[in-house]
């Protein structure tokens, strides 16, 4: 029983995996993407996006999954994720990239705002463009500000991807409740708890490996 227990949540946590990895691929771009509209000198462009990111981080993650799933099948009339695992894996990574870019995105914008003017205006003095003074000069410092926030929310994210069972998708958590209904059996559910345990804990050193390669900017 304890192999097929393991097996079973092995594959769940294999799912588990995959919309955790893609969440952070998708997010973390659009994240800093919407970090530089959030702080553009129009309020045209700047106004809408801090509404956006307002509203995803003022509402539960659950709601946002539950609305992004039903909600074109109840407000349009047409359900375009489509059936089966394949559809509810999409509508849930749509919901935790859009989730995860809006608190990055702020995570990006404290970063970004606690550079010095100083270091622009020496760029600009020394010929620099906006674009290469970013690249070159501000971007290393911000990853190395922000390092410690951003592995919070990664570590966050993993325990987060249990949500997706609202909408029917077959995560570890998912798989360790079945055991209750199939088998009578809790400790199932009890034991996915030492998967996210060791990802955590090799996120967590990963983390602290990259804090200490970026130390030189002390």
């Amino acid at each position: 029983m304890f192999i097929t227990v393991t097996l079973s949540l092995l594959n769940g946590f294999l799912e588990t995996l995959k919309l955790f990895s893609l969440t952070l691929l998708f997010a973390l771009p659009l994240g800093l993407i919407i970090s530089f509209g959030s702080m553009s000198k129009s309020p045209v462009i700047r106004l809408p996006i801090r509404f956006i990111i307002w509203v995803i981080r003022g509402t539960p993650l659950m709601l946002q999954l539950l609305v992004i799933f039903y909600g074109p099948g109840i407000f349009f009339g047409k359900n375009i994720w489509g059936s089966g695992t394949s559809g509810r894996f999409s509508a849930a990574l749509v919901a935790f990239v859009i989730n995860y870019a809006c608190y990055f995105s702020e995570i990006f914008r404290g970063g970004i705002q606690s550079i010095p003017k100083g270091q622009y205006e020496a760029a600009a003095v020394l010929g620099l463009s906006k674009t290469q003074t970013f690249f070159r000069i501000i971007l290393l410092q911000v990853v190395k500000r922000i390092v410690p926030p951003i592995s919070n929310e990664v570590i966050t994210l993993v325990k987060d991807t249990s949500l997706a069972r609202v909408i029917a998708f077959y995560e570890i958590i998912w798989e360790g409740e079945r055991f209750i209904k199939s088998a009578g059996i809790i400790w199932p559910l009890f034991y996915t708890g030492a998967f996210y345990l060791m990802f955590s804990g090799l996120l967590t050193l990963l983390f602290g490996y990259i804090e200490k390669k970026l130390d030189f900017f002390k």
